[in-house]
């Protein structure tokens, strides 16, 4: 839901900056990994340091690549020799790499100087079943299915934890977030279900 309806509002946001970055000869792969890096480093850093508004500003900002990079790849000015599948590649891990150190760092904060256990746990578990819901789709459109279905898609699932850690690093009462995550996990293991009921209905027709 979010990208289907924030994708039009970004793209017009954003197009001015990737245009300047193309006409300087920055490729979106490049931004894709800076991006990518910035966003680790902060949530490897900040988050574990107990840092958690800024730890999430600065991830956020480094965020707004994945969009930047989107758009640079699909605009007219863009000289390329490939088809397209290498950048779509290279997304897609980059994307898992940052969703991994985001879960992480909170995890690691959480079980020593955060001093809650069960945060840390749902931290981890969202983590987890994050990644089941990637390779279910992956996996699918890999053997020819369409899973592009579920509740807890990467970006609803992304803007929740960014929001609600930002938000606990503000004095919200971090039993919040505990809910938050464990409300993720389950619509991530809802939405592992229904990719495989979707791509099992496929299969037997």
């Amino acid at each position: 839901m979010l990208n289907r309806h924030a994708r039009e509002f970004f793209t017009k946001l954003f197009t001015p900056l990737a245009k300047w970055l193309l006409k300087r000869g920055v490729t979106p792969d490049t931004v894709t990994v800076v991006g990518t890096f910035g966003s680790v480093l902060g949530a490897l850093i900040l988050y574990p340091m107990g840092y958690l508004f800024w730890g999430t500003v600065v991830i956020t900002a480094f965020i707004f690549s994945d969009v930047v990079d989107g758009i640079m790849a699909r605009l007219p000015e863009r000289k390329t020799t490939n088809d397209g599948r290498w950048g779509n590649f290279l997304d897609s891990t980059m994307d898992r790499l940052g969703d991994g150190a985001i879960f992480t760092g909170v995890a690691i904060w959480f079980f020593t100087g955060g001093h809650n256990l069960a945060i840390g746990i749902a931290a981890l578990t969202c983590l987890i079943s994050g990644s089941l819901v990637s390779y279910a789709r992956a996996k699918a459109e890999a053997l020819g299915f369409d899973a592009n279905v579920g509740i807890a898609e990467r970006a609803e699932r992304l803007v929740a934890t960014l929001v609600f850690t930002g938000l606990t690093g503000l004095g919200l009462n971090e039993w919040v977030l505990f809910g938050v995550f464990v409300l993720l996990a389950l619509a991530s293991v809802v939405t592992v279900l229904q990719r495989v009921w979707k791509v099992r209905t496929q299969a037997l027709v």
